[in-house]
């Protein structure tokens, strides 16, 4: 197939097919589940077919004339395609634990219509070639998660599912301002544009600050952080897809695309972006320490590892941008399977407070292997894949000379290890406090366990996704 239908396809179909689940919804409810696992799983194989092409060193670009010289340009290099693969390849798994874990509530059709556009307007951020569409598909995920997080209509829900809406709209519109500023120096929106005008210089202070605005309120760093753990209301796929999988990453991919591959930050600026999420690596951890409801922890906790993937990408290293790569993906996975995990523990306990459970390894076991296996990615246990990411960071950050900031992280890592262990030991360990809860159901609990098995199994085989990542990185630095 052509590269560049690949490409478009990647975007539009699931994009404009979102519209047609509700229809789908209204013949059954088979089809709108099928239609909708379908519309993603063909993102992923677009993305997928594009990674040789972008390997090589090509770069795929679709562009649509506009007035005002306003064009609509997609392309695909590695990076977009890293990403494009990772979010797909994880929403996919959660739309199937969905199909069984969102069957009993109200709204379901529009459940699946709002996360199959939440998945098309990431791949519209991820492949966009332009900062004014950027920013129009970087809205639209924020309505999706709206609604999302907004899903069992409660008065109390919809007041924190308004308040994360507020938070990363009204940061991106700090951004967009941002870049205008930089539409009015480079004369121009699309990235390689602006690449070559800012080849010998830095991007205004001002710029920065207003963009930076909307990339700490979507990634829900400090002192934006606040909407995510409240976020916690919505349903455990909805958690794992858009605050643990996928959305809180389009902050980081932002920095990613803007900071490294399109423009470069002083120095001075990368010591502030260090600073600012040391700080939110260290207070969200110990946050996540003391927290007693289960999806507040690991919210938490997804604040604490996102500054991580911060890190590795503002020091701006080779090891550390490879290592912030493969965080995206292997954080992705393995908090997406705790989220997985705990709906699968509150649909049995009826509760979210660590503090009413224990003792359920023994009625929930799978669940329990499966969590325990997901933590010790995250806590960059080795083999599995959460390691290598997490030694890369550290690697890139010594490297940079930052040691003290790597002793700072040092710290954060060890809080990771002492409230995920905490978790743990209060759900599954030790006496019940709550009736006998049962496993979930076949479908969910295989999701679980395999997204548990392929964290594993990315240790193992992590050449494969180091390659992929190596070779973003040389093109992200020029090299």
């Amino acid at each position: 197939m052509n590269e560049k239908i690949l490409l478009a396809s990647a975007v539009f179909v699931p994009l404009i097919g979102s519209f047609a689940t509700p229809i789908a919804g209204k013949i059954s409810e088979r089809l709108r589940n099928g239609l909708s696992l379908a519309l993603v799983l063909l993102s992923l194989v677009c993305a997928c077919r594009l990674i040789p092409t972008v390997i090589s060193g090509r770069v795929v670009n679709l562009a649509f004339e506009m007035p005002l010289g306003l064009n609509f340009v997609i392309t695909a290099d590695c990076l977009a395609v890293f990403m494009a693969a990772t979010s797909s390849f994880i929403s996919a798994i959660i739309i199937i634990y969905s199909f069984d874990y969102i069957h009993r509530y109200d709204n379901r059709n529009e459940y699946y219509l709002m996360v199959t556009l939440f998945l098309g307007s990431m791949m519209g951020i991820v492949f966009s070639g332009s900062l004014l569409f950027l920013y129009i598909f970087w809205e639209i995920t924020a309505i999706a998660s709206w609604r999302l997080i907004g899903f069992f209509r409660e008065k109390q829900f919809v007041i924190k599912a308004d308040k994360a809406f507020l938070i990363t709209v009204f940061g991106a519109l700090a951004m967009l301002i941002g870049f205008i500023i930089i539409y009015q120096s480079a004369g121009s929106f699309e990235l390689a544009d602006i690449k070559k005008a800012y080849t010998t210089s830095h991007i205004s202070s001002l710029a920065l600050i207003l963009i930076m605005l909307g990339i700490l309120s979507k990634s829900a760093t400090l002192p934006f952080h606040t909407w995510l753990p409240d976020a916690g209301v919505a349903p455990s796929p909805v958690t794992a897809l858009l605050h643990a999988a996928v959305l809180v990453k389009i902050g980081i991919y932002a920095f990613a695309r803007l900071f490294i591959s399109t423009m470069s930050i002083s120095y001075v600026w990368e010591m502030i972006v260090i600073g600012l999420v040391a700080a939110s690596a260290l207070i969200s951890a110990g946050a996540a320490l003391v927290e007693t409801d289960m999806k507040r922890i690991i919210a938490y906790s997804t604040v604490s590892q996102i500054a991580f993937i911060f890190l590795g990408f503002a020091v701006n290293t080779e090891a550390g941008v490879a290592g912030g790569l493969l965080y995206i993906l292997m954080h992705g996975l393995a908090k997406g399977g705790l989220f997985l995990c705990a709906g699968i523990v509150e649909q049995g306990t009826h509760t979210k407070d660590i503090t009413k459970m224990g003792g359920l390894i023994a009625t929930m076991p799978v669940t329990a292997v499966s969590f325990f296996a997901c933590a010790l990615s995250v806590m960059g246990v080795p083999p599995l894949g959460g390691f290598f990411s997490k030694y890369l960071v550290f690697s890139g950050t010594i490297n940079a000379g930052h040691i003290g900031i790597a002793f700072v992280f040092l710290a954060g890592a060890i809080l990771t290890i002492l409230y995920l262990c905490r978790i743990f030991n209060s759900i599954f360990m030790g006496e019940a406090k709550v009736a006998p809860a049962q496993e979930g159901s076949w479908l969910m609990v295989s999701c679980v366990a395999s997204i548990a098995f392929i964290s594993f199994l990315a240790g193992i085989y992590i050449r494969y996704p180091a390659l992929f990542a190596s070779v973003a990185t040389q093109q992200m630095l020029g090299r």
